[in-house]
């Protein structure tokens, strides 16, 4: 009679773990995570960042579609910055992993991602004649350009009102 080796893995593996509850909990896990997900877009922060992976994937799929496909670096790396950030902050990862300083980090993400945003679509937007999706990629881009340019604003709003509400005293004479 022939071994069924898939079925007695299976059985050895429930047998084993069935002192363990906490052994299968894929289908909460999948369920907390997207309960996050759905939280986290409906916050400014998490909206402005969907925003943003959205825009740049809209500008790579113009730029993809132009003559020049070079300028498509730019949104590539800003997507997968503003992912990696949308993650990190969804997952609450920040509060977790405090080496870094997130909110720095965020900022500066935001703020150079706004300037390359912007120099790349206005060359785009000038010199693109003749090419109607380099001049879409370059349109949208400078919209991505000012929504990652009210994130820096965002953020160092954010700053700004932390350091003013944990600043210390410094006069001696106190």
């Amino acid at each position: 009679m022939p071994i069924d080796w898939c079925t007695t893995v299976t059985v050895n593996q429930h047998a084993q773990f069935q002192d363990f509850p906490m052994a299968d909990t894929t289908a909460s896990a999948g369920a907390n995570c997207m309960d996050k997900l759905k939280s986290y877009v409906r916050t400014q922060k998490g909206f402005i960042l969907a925003a943003e992976i959205l825009i740049s994937l809209i500008v790579i799929i113009c730029y993809a579609a132009s003559l020049y496909g070079g300028y498509s670096a730019v949104a590539i790396c800003e997507m997968i910055f503003a992912m990696v950030f949308f993650g990190i902050f969804m997952m609450e990862m920040d509060k977790q992993i405090q080496v870094v300083n997130w909110v720095w980090s965020d900022l500066f993400r935001a703020g150079i991602g706004a300037v390359l945003y912007i120099i790349t679509s206005l060359i785009c937007v000038i010199g693109g004649a003749g090419d109607g999706a380099r001049i879409a990629g370059g349109v949208f881009g400078l919209i991505a350009g000012l929504l990652f340019a009210y994130d820096t604003y965002t953020i160092f709003l954010q700053i700004k009102s932390t350091r003013q509400h944990t600043a210390a005293s410094t006069d001696d004479r106190v």
